[in-house]
Order: C-alpha cells, then sequence, then structure tokens
C-alpha cells in the first residue's frame, strides 16, 4: 500500500465568476486510485460564499481523476459541490446543469493573458509595446519574451501527463497573450478538463511569480488591443451523423432565440468584448456565417460542404466563462430543436 496525496479541486460560490479552490487529503492505496475508489469530502462552504457560518458544511463529491506529475503518488481530483447530504446539487454546481449525453463532443479555446508585476509579460512599465499584428502565433524573444514560452510548454506537458486532451497551444494576438485548446467526447468531459488545465496553469505560475488573467478585456475598451475569447466548438450525433440544411437553419433560429440566455452565462464583461470589432459580432445581435471569425457562430467549409453536418463554433463566450455553464446551456439550446 503506498500513501496518495489527493489534491481534491473544485469551484466556489464567488459571483460572477467563480474561483479554483483545492486541498489535500492523504489517503492509502495499493495502486493509482480509480474514480470508484475516491471518497466524499466535507470542507467549510462558509469560507467560500458556499454557506453560511451556522451551517457551514458541504460536500465534495468526485468527478474526474487524473495523475499529478508535481508530486510523488499525486492525484488530481475535480469535484462537484453537494449540499450536506451528498446528493443534492449545490446552487453553485455549474456542472449538474449539463445534460448527460456520450453523444454531444465539445472543444474549448481557452484564451488568457500571463501578468507579471500588474501587466501583460512583454509590455513595458508604464507604456505599450510595438501594436498587435506580429505576435500571434510569433517566434522570439521580441514577439514573445523570455519566460512565455517555458511556462506554456511546462504546462502543456503537464497536462499531457495528467490524461487531459489538449489539442495544441499558440501565442496569441495580443503580446502576453496565450491559449489552450481542449477536446472532449462526452458532455462533460472537456469541461471538466478545461477547469483542471486552468488549476494547473495557476499552481504552475506560482513558482515563476506570474498571474493568470482571464478577465476577458483587462487591458480596456479604451485601446486597440484583442480581447480574450473561449469559443466553444460543439457537436451531437445528430449533427455529425444526419445533419442537413433545414434542421442546422432551426438550430441557427433557436440560438438566435436564446441569446441573451447564452450571453448570460457566457463570462462577465463581455460587453467590452463582443463589440463588433477584433473578430466580434456585437453582444445585441446574432448573426452566423461560413467561416466568418465575425460572426456568433462561425461555421466551418467542412461542415457545409459535408451536407451540413459536423461541427460548429460559438465564438461569443470569453475566456473567463465558467465551460460548464457553457456547455449546459448550448445542450439546452440543441435540445429545444426536433431531429424528426
Amino acid at each position: 500500500m503506498a500513501k496518495y496525496k489527493l489534491e481534491y479541486v473544485w469551484l466556489d460560490g464567488y459571483e460572477p465568476t467563480p474561483n479554483l479552490r483545492s486541498k489535500t487529503q492523504i489517503k492509502e492505496f495499493a495502486e493509482f486510485p480509480t474514480l470508484e475508489q475516491l471518497p466524499m469530502w466535507g470542507f467549510d462552504g462558509s469560507s467560500t460564499r458556499q454557506a453560511e457560518g451556522r451551517s457551514s458544511d458541504c460536500m465534495l463529491k468526485p468527478v474526474a481523476v487524473y495523475p499529478d506529475a508535481t508530486r510523488i503518488n499525486g492525484v488530481l481530483v475535480m469535484c462537484e459541490v453537494m449540499q450536506p447530504d451528498g446528493v443534492t446539487p449545490h446552487a453553485s454546481n455549474g456542472r449538474a446543469t449539463i445534460l448527460d449525453d456520450e453523444g454531444t463532443w465539445f472543444g474549448f479555446e481557452q484564451e488568457y493573458f500571463l501578468y507579471q508585476d500588474g501587466v501583460p509579460l512583454g509590455f513595458p512599465k508604464g507604456g505599450y509595446p510595438y501594436p498587435q499584428g506580429k505576435y500571434y502565433t510569433g517566434v522570439g524573444f521580441d514577439a514573445v519574451g523570455d519566460i512565455a514560452r517555458e511556462i506554456v510548454e511546462e504546462h502543456l506537458d503537464l497536462c499531457l501527463e495528467a490524461g487531459i486532451n489538449h489539442e495544441g497551444i499558440n501565442a496569441e494576438v495580443a503580446k502576453g497573450q496565450w491559449e489552450f485548446q481542449i477536446f472532449g467526447k462526452g458532455s462533460k468531459r472537456a469541461a471538466d478538463e478545461v477547469w483542471m488545465a486552468r488549476y494547473i496553469l495557476l499552481r504552475l505560475c506560482e513558482s515563476y511569480r506570474v498571474d493568470v488573467v482571464w478577465h476577458c478585456k483587462p487591458l480596456g475598451l479604451e485601446v486597440d488591443w484583442n480581447g480574450s475569447g473561449m469559443h466553444c466548438n460543439f457537436s451531437t450525433t445528430h449533427m455529425r451523423e444526419v445533419g442537413g440544411q433545414a434542421y442546422f437553419e432551426a438550430l441557427m433560429a433557436a440560438f438566435d432565440k436564446y441569446k441573451n440566455e447564452h450571453i448570460a452565462v457566457y463570462g462577465p464583461n463581455n460587453h467590452l468584448r463582443l463589440t463588433g470589432l477584433h473578430e466580434t459580432q456585437a453582444i445585441d445581435k446574432f448573426n452566423y456565417g461560413i467561416a466568418n471569425r465575425g460572426a456568433s457562430i462561425r461555421v466551418p467549409h467542412s461542415f457545409v460542404n459535408n451536407g451540413y453536418k459536423g461541427y460548429l463554433e460559438d465564438r461569443r463566450p470569453n475566456s473567463e466563462g465558467d465551460p460548464y455553464k457553457i456547455a449546459g446551456r448550448v445542450l439546452q439550446t440543441i435540445q429545444t430543436v426536433p431531429t424528426k
């Protein structure tokens, strides 16, 4: 039997954006534990805005488990927050809003800024670098600085060792801005892995004295610098195998009908990012277009060429959004469209 360090990770009750929290317990197992072997665990919800002091118990329900390459016998445990009965989801539990559907696939493109001493990495103190243009997928010290690539490469390796399904990384349009992409089959897997990848990045950056800034427009609206998004690629079994133009148009009509409900869970401060500029559609409008990066929904050429079958990309979610709530809302809208 070996002693394993189980790092339980969960989302707190802060609004409009939850924070990641974690704590460790030590358990003995004969080998790396399975999800079914991991016990539920309590925590003080009054310290995380999830309970009152006079009745502060909340429960952590393990939902996904990953190896932690930074620790000997380390285990990362993604958890849902439950009421004290261990059965009822807590009001802050966005994961519980996602319909279980193994045929639904999600891919999230998580953009973020790396900050040090209050400014993005590579920004001179009290000013700005050269205007954006050469930073996207840039190479060299002038484009990406000295430690940013070291951080993102180490983050990528840690995530891959954990079994998180990264599909790629790249430097983004603004200096100090980066992106990673995660894909998952099943309606909850990609969202679980985005949250765990965020956790791993935040913890990694502690040793570099660097902050991760998820805010969708950290440099403000008045300057000509891109914001950060978390584009959501999605498909269902019906979209991949049946599809058709009539179904697609009905689906887009539903997304238009519920556009305000989508925006409500697509991340805070999105009015600063969804302006109609910098490859975005205005926040109060909905449209779609083939290969149009300025549309609400980008329709890939492959989707149309394949008889309106495949995946679609919702470009409205922002970098600070909760992928649980985003996935839940996308599926909720899809469910309103008949497939027969």
